[in-house]
């Protein structure tokens, strides 16, 4: 009897996936203005983030863990990795040559690359939610890219990055977790990558990410309740009488990554501590705005769209509320006074299902 020896084969070595420099690069047609500058650019922010995760994962050997001795422009203390993870991600988008110029959580001002003729400009938290990072708790870096209005060739300004949220073309994620993942969008979906440290490559693991209409988790620092507003502290009111699952680590990355896959809100209101909200517009809010609205989630300010609230200052702060739609419809409502939180099925089923994208198209014809 013949055997279809071809088939035994192939599953002696099935594809391990699409990886991220093959994605990208067979998705360069799908920009209006793509010549491979984009393309570049996101290359090297997964390169930095590959240096990052070993920097993590080997922080508590290399003695790089703890307290770095210094404070950034906004009072507060930097971590040995945050410095780590600032220079790693400044290096790699100067020596790459597609930026112009960087704002970083890390420091007051633009930080220029010597690239003047490059196109964009690259707003980032190098390391979210440091303070888990001694007790190895997930942490993350989130960043935004911006096309310069200012000419090429000509010296970048701070006004390259005052463009508000709905000029991002790219924003993303990096989780450094039990897997690390790369998660960005360039307004055509999301997509997720995970670093499989032994090939040192990203491969598409969840190709055009949906976020739950409705959920079952709420997340907010509950230490801070009594300083919360009012009507924020009636809607977590609500989410306990429901039976809603409580989940907050303190990392907005972490909370963020597990809210986009399960559904679920995450808040961080204004409080009497921080009545302007504690997280920044430019790097934080708008990037992880853009992610759940392209995944069919909302993300407002208890009040705005944030995508649309005006950047004054680079490290403005903004309260955010973020997550499935329904949930953020109904603090929202609840924070504008126009009705009380009313009961809602607990984990409501709906998903909502974005336009197929010609992303998802690419996937199964380009596995290695």
């Amino acid at each position: 009897m013949m055997t279809n020896h071809s088939e035994d084969k192939e599953k002696l070595a099935l594809p391990v996936g699409v990886a991220l420099d093959r994605f990208i690069k067979r998705n360069e047609d799908a920009f209006p203005f793509a010549t491979g500058e984009l393309s570049q650019l996101l290359r090297d922010i997964a390169l930095a983030a590959k240096i990052v995760n070993r920097e993590v994962n080997r922080a508590g050997l290399a003695g790089v863990t703890g307290l770095f001795g210094a404070e950034n422009g906004h009072g507060e203390q930097q971590q040995n990795l945050d410095v780590i993870a600032h220079v790693r991600f400044l290096r790699a988008l100067r020596n790459g040559g597609e930026v112009a110029a960087v704002v970083s959580e890390e420091e007051d001002d633009v930080l220029f690359t010597g690239n003047e003729a490059a196109k964009y400009v690259v707003a980032i938290d190098p390391l979210d939610g440091s303070s888990n990072i001694d007790v190895n708790v997930s942490i993350g870096t989130i960043f935004s890219v911006y096309r310069r209005v200012t000419p090429q060739g000509t010296p970048p300004t701070v006004e390259d990055f005052m463009q508000g949220g709905t000029h991002q073309v790219a924003a993303g994620y990096v989780l450094y977790g039990t897997s690390t993942m790369l998660v960005y969008t360039t307004g055509r979906g999301v997509y997720g990558f995970t670093y499989d440290a032994g090939l040192g490559e990203f491969f598409l693991s969840h190709p055009g990410m949906v976020t739950p209409a409705n959920g079952a988790i709420y997340s907010c620092n509950e230490g801070n309740f009594n300083d919360f507003p009012l009507r924020v502290r009636g809607y977590i009111e609500a989410c306990r009488t429901r039976g809603y699952a409580a989940r907050y680590i303190g990392s907005l990355v972490g909370d963020f990554h597990r809210n986009l896959l399960k559904g679920g809100v995450y808040l961080y209101p204004s409080t009497a501590k921080a009545p302007n909200g504690k997280l920044r517009l430019l790097y934080e809010c708008y990037p992880l705005a853009f992610l759940i609205e392209q995944a069919g989630g909302r993300a407002t300010d208890g009040e705005r769209r944030i995508l649309e609230l005006p950047l004054n200052k680079l490290h403005q702060r903004t309260p955010l509320c973020i997550g499935s739609a329904a949930m953020v419809d109904e603090v929202t409502a609840a924070m504008q006074g126009d009705r009380k939180p009313e009961r809602m099925e607990a984990g409501g089923k709906e998903e909502g299902r974005l336009e197929e994208t010609v992303s998802e198209v690419l996937v199964a014809s380009a596995s290695v």
